[in-house]
């Protein structure tokens, strides 16, 4: 009898838990109101029924969908406050920078707060009588152990400002819309100001889908609806690439693009949209400039969003989210990005070429590229994605960007999958959007493995590219894969003395901003291992007086002295530095650097056979 009460009383309390898991959760209220958007502040309400029982504890993200750095969003969150709903208020507690706990308090509770946003990007929020830019883990608070209710957002203010609401958030009715859990909504970038759309659809499997292309700018309807009438071809060669569309939620995608001078240049991803910003004047003139970002992006809508990495999923709000697979999820896409825009006639072959050129120098001329494998430098997002740091870091020898490592590693995999196995990349993409991404399957690297396995019916193959040059440091050989397409790999300044660079292009101090140092010469701000001057003992910091007996007050002048000399020969170095004066020896090489040339404008024959191998890779796939 014992044992059965015990267990009639263990299935009677799972009866009632389950019970309550059924019972349909009310959703999470958010409203935000620009009362004072002149200076760049909203006031924001979320009213919590049903509300936990026991202390709940409210937060903001400190990372944000798509980007992999932390980024302290707290310090733009002021004012908070708790109540019920009957005015009375609720004991908050701040107990981290940017986590409050809430006391004793009744069925439904309700936060507010003010934020600030004055940074238009792809990860904060700006807010101005112009529009409101809204990044969501940097707009809006959220509760913890909530994340699986549905939410629901009002935005308020609309015709104060004359905005609209752009956005992939469900339209609820009026100013209202949703998303079904937290997640969603961290992925959903709102622009609410009085943009231009220009809209189109494209048959995806017999079902079309609605693209948006949404445009806050100074421009005409009539700029827009040109701009559209390009990011459509661009899409449909995104499409060809993987055979369809992806599904969108709701039927449809949507462009948010911001574009003002004094906008942070960025685009950012998201499931069933993405927030391009663009500091320009107007989209009229730039785009070309544009197409880049857009491209890039909308490839993601397949690669990364929806073929996703284990490691990002779920995507962890309160820390950097860390994975070894971004030169596949960035890499690959910056690859693609480019050259669907040469495949869709926006780029020519020899404007391509610059493209192909960054790609293998980033790769082969590197001190990271050379040290480090790409799942290494996968890895050191968390640090190198738009994080926040005061302090100087060694990036320029330790670190090489995965969007440009993996980039290559892309180029090299395409051209052997068509010069060795008579496949090519597009048809490993194809496998891999149908065996993960089509499927929500998030992969690990041996999935990708298996999937190239796959494509070539060459195990061995795939093994051996994944161990020497993914989690390896061996590189493929650009200058046999580059002639198979009838493209010269050759030295860009051959017979040119070279020092090696001694700036990014200006004198810049440890955060960033122009060093001055008067009149006494030039401060080396960046020193990069294997080159003469690095090799000569010189450092970040460093103040060069003197080269080779003249004055040197900026870059060029010393460039300049270096230009007059030959490859061998030695430049007498003064500099000062804290441990007082010295001189050094800098002997110059030939500069490294590399670019890719067609034969014809090297002035070599190309075979029928080469031409053909570069039409079948950069021509249009989108059937007429």
């Amino acid at each position: 009898m014992k044992k059965f009460y015990l267990l009639a009383t263990a299935l009677l309390f799972a009866a009632c838990s389950f019970a309550q898991v059924d019972k349909p959760q009310k959703a999470i209220f958010y409203s935000i109101s620009f009362p004072n958007a002149a200076h760049h502040e909203a006031e924001i309400v979320i009213t919590v029924p049903q509300a936990p029982s026991g202390v709940i504890r409210v937060r903001m993200s400190r990372s944000s969908a798509g980007r992999y750095a932390t980024h302290e969003f707290g310090k733009n969150v002021y004012n908070v406050k708790a109540e019920n709903v009957d005015g009375s208020p609720i004991e908050l507690k701040q107990v981290e920078g940017d986590l409050y706990e809430l006391g004793d308090h009744g069925a439904t509770v309700k936060i507010s707060y003010t934020l600030f946003g004055n940074w238009t990007d792809g990860t904060y929020t700006g807010i101005d009588p112009s529009h409101a830019h809204l990044n969501m883990p940097a707009t809006f608070m959220w509760v913890v152990g909530q994340d699986k209710r549905p939410l629901r957002f009002e935005f308020n203010d609309l015709d104060k400002y004359g905005w609209k609401v752009a956005t992939q958030l469900k339209h609820e009715g009026d100013n209202v819309y949703s998303a079904p859990n937290m997640q969603y909504m961290m992925d959903s970038p709102t622009e609410l100001s009085a943009y231009k759309v220009s809209s189109w659809e494209v048959n995806n499997n017999g079902k079309n889908e609605k693209i948006n292309l949404s445009i806050h700018s100074d421009d005409s309807q009539t700029v827009i609806d040109n701009f559209a009438k390009q990011v459509q071809r661009m899409v449909l060669e995104e499409k060809a690439i993987f055979g369809e569309l992806p599904t969108y939620d709701y039927g449809e995608y949507t462009f948010l693009d911001d574009v003002y001078p004094t906008n942070s240049g960025d685009g950012m991803e998201h499931r069933n949209s993405t927030c391009i910003v663009q500091p320009v004047a107007k989209v009229e003139g730039y785009e070309s400039r544009l197409l880049g970002t857009f491209s890039h992006e909308y490839f993601h809508s397949w690669n990364v969003k929806r073929i996703r990495p284990k490691s990002l999923e779920p995507f962890n709000f309160e820390h950097a989210d860390m994975s070894s697979e971004l030169w596949f999820a960035e890499g690959f896409t910056q690859y693609y990005g480019e050259l669907v825009l040469e495949r869709a006639g926006f780029r020519t072959v020899d404007e391509y070429t610059h493209t192909l050129s960054g790609l293998i120098n980033q790769i082969l001329n590197t001190p990271g590229a050379a040290k480090y494998p790409a799942t290494q430098m996968s890895r050191y997002s968390v640090f190198a994605d738009a994080g926040v740091s005061i302090d100087p870091n060694n990036q320029a020898n330790m670190f090489t960007s995965y969007y440009t490592y993996g980039g290559a590693i892309a180029l090299a995999l395409d051209l052997r999958l068509r010069s060795e196995f008579n496949t090519t990349l597009d048809d490993f993409m194809r496998t891999v959007w149908l065996n993960r991404g089509k499927v929500m399957k998030p992969y690990v690297i041996a999935d990708l493995q298996s999937d190239l396995a796959k494509v070539t019916n060459n195990p061995k193959f795939a093994a051996d590219f994944f161990n020497k040059y993914i989690y390896g440091v061996e590189k493929n050989n650009y200058e046999a894969l580059m002639a198979k397409a009838g493209l010269l790999l050759q030295k860009a300044q051959p017979g040119k003395a070279w020092a090696g660079p001694l700036s990014y292009g200006r004198n810049r101090g440890r955060s960033g901003e122009a060093r001055t140092t008067g009149d006494e010469g030039l401060a080396v701000s960046v020193s990069i291992e294997g080159t003469p001057i690095y090799k000569a003992g010189l450092d970040v910091g460093d103040i060069i007086l003197k080269a080779d007996g003249k004055d040197v007050k900026d870059a060029q002048a010393f460039n300049d002295i270096v230009a007059g000399k030959k490859i061998g020969d030695k430049i007498a170095v003064n500099y000062r530095n804290r441990t007082g004066d010295h001189e050094t020896t800098v002997t110059l090489e030939e500069n490294p650097a590399l670019e890719v040339v067609t034969f014809e404008k090297a002035g070599k024959n190309i075979t029928k056979e080469q031409t053909d191998f570069r039409n079948n890779w950069l021509s249009t796939k989108v059937k007429p």
